[in-house]
Formats: C-alpha cells, sequence, structure tokens
C-alpha cells in the first residue's frame, strides 16, 4: 500500500512504524472474508481493509481534521482484536500494531465524551485489582435482581470451590504463575486446579504475590502508558525468581498470555527494561505449551461424556497455539464435538462486551449455536474472558479445560 508521510512525519517512531505496517498490505481483502464485524455488518469499514484505510487517512492527515478523526474511531472501537485477519492474511501484515497506533493518535487528537471516558476508567478501575474485584463481585451478586441488563450476565453463577492447592516448594522444578486479575473470583479453581496437574508432574509453582495486572486491560482502554507501567512492575515482582532458576511463567488465561509475550516488543525502546521484558516474554507460555511437553502417557484419566472446546482468538491468532489444546484434550482420551467456523470470536474481546454489548451477545450466540451443535454436555475454553462471556448466556455449562483434566485426574 502506498503511503504519503513525510520525512518529517518519519522521525516520529509510531509513524514509522505505521508506514512499515501498511506498506506490507496489498488490500487484497482475504481478511474481509474471516473478519467477525464485517460478516455481521457488512460494511467495508467494519473489516481490516477499511480499517486500514481509515489509520492510513487518519495519520497522514492533519490534527485538525476531526471528521476523519470521529469516524475512524466509531469503526475502532468496533473491531474485536481478535486478529483473525492476520492468520488470514497472505502478506502477513501486522493489524494489530496499526491498530495500536490508530487508537493512540485518536484519543491524542479528540478525547472521548465524558461518559466514554467515565466507563473506561470505572472499567479499568474495577478490573485490574482482584481485591477490588472481589468486593464489587460480592455486592453484584447480593443486588443482582438490580443489576442492570448487560452486567447481569456478567455475574456468574456460584463458582466451582478451589480445593487444596499444593504448594510445590519441594519440586526441583519451579513456575511462576500469572494469577490473573478476575479469574481468582469469577474462577478460583482454575489455577488451583493448574496447580494440582502440575504438582503431579513434579512441577511446583512458585508464588509472585507482588506481580498484578498483566496491563491489557489498561492498554486496550485507551490508557497504553498505564499498560506499560504495569508491564514494568511484573518484571520487577518476577526478575528475582527468574534469576534463582524458575523455568517459565504460566498463562492460564489466554488474553493475559498473548499480552505478556509482547512485553519484549512492547518495552523494546526502553533502555532500563528492553533486555528484561525480552527475557520474560520468551519465558512466558500458556499453560498447554508446559503440559503438552511432559509425559502424559502415565497417567490415569476417567472422562466421561462430551466436550466442545472454544479456541480463544489470543490462543489461535495472537500466540498461534490453535488445535494444541485440543490435541492435547483428545491425546488424554477426552470425546471432542466438532465445531463449526471455530476460527471466529465469541464476542468477549477483553471488555468489548461491555463497552459494545450489541454485537457482542449476537457473536456469543453465533458462537453457542456452533459449540452446542454437537451436543456437548460441557464446554471447555482457555481464557476467563470467554469462559464469563459464553457462560452468560445460561446455557451449556463453560469451564476452563484444566479444570476437567485435574477432575478427571481425580
Amino acid at each position: 500500500m502506498q503511503t504519503h508521510f513525510t520525512e518529517q512525519d518519519l522521525e516520529q517512531p509510531h509513524l514509522r512504524e505505521a508506514e512499515r505496517v501498511l506498506r506490507t498490505c496489498v488490500h487484497c481483502g482475504f481478511c474481509n472474508a474471516t473478519c467477525p464485524t464485517y460478516q455481521l455488518l457488512g460494511d467495508e469499514r467494519d473489516g481490516p481493509r477499511g480499517r486500514i484505510y481509515l489509520m492510513k487517512t487518519l495519520l497522514e492527515s492533519r490534527d485538525d481534521d476531526h471528521q476523519a478523526t470521529e469516524e475512524t474511531r466509531l469503526h475502532l472501537d468496533r473491531c474485536l482484536s481478535c486478529r483473525n485477519c492476520e492468520t488470514t492474511c497472505p502478506s502477513g501484515v501486522e493489524y494489530h500494531k496499526l491498530l495500536d497506533i490508530g487508537r493512540a493518535e485518536i484519543e491524542r487528537r479528540v478525547p472521548r465524551k465524558a461518559g466514554e471516558r467515565a466507563l473506561r476508567f470505572g472499567l479499568r478501575k474495577a478490573l485490574v485489582d482482584p481485591r477490588r474485584f472481589r468486593a464489587l463481585l460480592k455486592l453484584g451478586l447480593t443486588f443482582k435482581p438490580v443489576v442492570p441488563g448487560t452486567l447481569k450476565q456478567k455475574l456468574p453463577a456460584t463458582p466451582v470451590d478451589a480445593g487444596i492447592r499444593p504448594e510445590g516448594r519441594d519440586h526441583e522444578r519451579q513456575m511462576l504463575i500469572l494469577e490473573g486479575c478476575v479469574q481468582p473470583s469469577l474462577s478460583p479453581n482454575t489455577n488451583a486446579a493448574t496447580a494440582r496437574v502440575l504438582d503431579r508432574l513434579g512441577i511446583g509453582l512458585t508464588p509472585a504475590p507482588e506481580a498484578g495486572c498483566c496491563g491489557a486491560v489498561d492498554f486496550h482502554l485507551d490508557a497504553q502508558d498505564a499498560g506499560r507501567d504495569r508491564a514494568r512492575a511484573n518484571i520487577d515482582a518476577w526478575w528475582p525468581h527468574i534469576e534463582a532458576g524458575c523455568e517459565a511463567i504460566v498463562q492460564t488465561a489466554s488474553g493475559c498470555g498473548a499480552f505478556v509475550k509482547e512485553y519484549g516488543e512492547m518495552l523494546a525502546h526502553d533502555p532500563a527494561y528492553a533486555d528484561k521484558a525480552a527475557r520474560v516474554s520468551a519465558l512466558a507460555r500458556d499453560l498447554v505449551e508446559i503440559l503438552e511437553d511432559e509425559p502424559l502417557d502415565g497417567l490415569s484419566l476417567e472422562n466421561n461424556g462430551r466436550l466442545a472446546f472454544h479456541c480463544p482468538c489470543t490462543l489461535q491468532h495472537a500466540q498461534r497455539l490453535g488445535g494444541h489444546v485440543e490435541g492435547l484434550l483428545a491425546r488424554l482420551g477426552f470425546q471432542l464435538t466438532p465445531v463449526r467456523d471455530a476460527h471466529l470470536c465469541c464476542g468477549s474481546a477483553g471488555t468489548y462486551s461491555i463497552t459494545q454489548p450489541t454485537l457482542a451477545t449476537q457473536l456469543r450466540d453465533n458462537k453457542l449455536d456452533a459449540l452446542e451443535e454437537g451436543r456437548p454436555d460441557v464446554i471447555a475454553t482457555a481464557n476467563i474472558g470467554c469462559q464469563s462471556h459464553l457462560a452468560g448466556a445460561d446455557r451449556t455449562p463453560v469451564r476452563h479445560w484444566i479444570e476437567l483434566v485435574d477432575e478427571a485426574l481425580s
């Protein structure tokens, strides 16, 4: 794609990066064929190719051209950031990098209206602190009958009890785990089940209580600098354990995992953190990457029933691990049902299901229809956002896949 940046423009790092990404696009349109919002809305501007043109126009325009900015904001807000287009693209366009640049540029030029800013600020404050989220969740469950409909669907039924979580300090092999922000409250059994399964394999999980939110919530809600600050804080919390020999940083939420794996790129120009961030990203591994390399054949599993697996976008498109969990579950003897259009997003997309509830609900219901065609007893997934979003429809039960493995082992 031809660009028209001046030499003065290209002195700015974000515009140099934008030009690099734009020039890889040959505007073939293959991306639109797999874009969930384009399929729903049929508007070129709500597909990746159209959004790329909008961002190109925005970045090449004057700062005072607010019309171009507002039109672009509307269509970028509707983007799920699912990165399905990147999996499809034959030219390797790094769409998500251009999207981050475009969204930051819009916020710089034209601040959002007060109501939108308040919603995003509230989400950032409510979601990133586990203790605060736990208190708000308890309050929401207490007054659930009067909670507005969109938020009411986010309130879970009684979560599965976490049970005993082994400390694993005696194991020679040690790994860190990112506990997550909302997962400890919405699905407390996920990390406990992870600890039990890894304990059986001779792997202990080293606690790092100083580590907090991965930074994705801030970064994708117009606060990119705050997201980078959280990345730095996590690196500081993990670094002593990495120096002591922890061999990996386990991620049980694929959204967090995808973001931590990009710490190296996000902080590449920070002289104080660039090398450490690259090391952390290299050590970050989704749970399935840990287990599929372990000797599982000796494990005795008892599992009956059928399950459908929903592969989150952050697992299959961002981390490029599509099919890995399904292969592991099949290897362990689980009976998986086929899933039509498994590449499509469920509509959760972090906070998207709150900021874009109409589109998110349509996508969720379509996804559930596809998942339920094989009449599964349970739906498994690998990301707490997808899990809570799909479960909000109150149809087939939705669990993290490691919980099912843990129960089969028990």
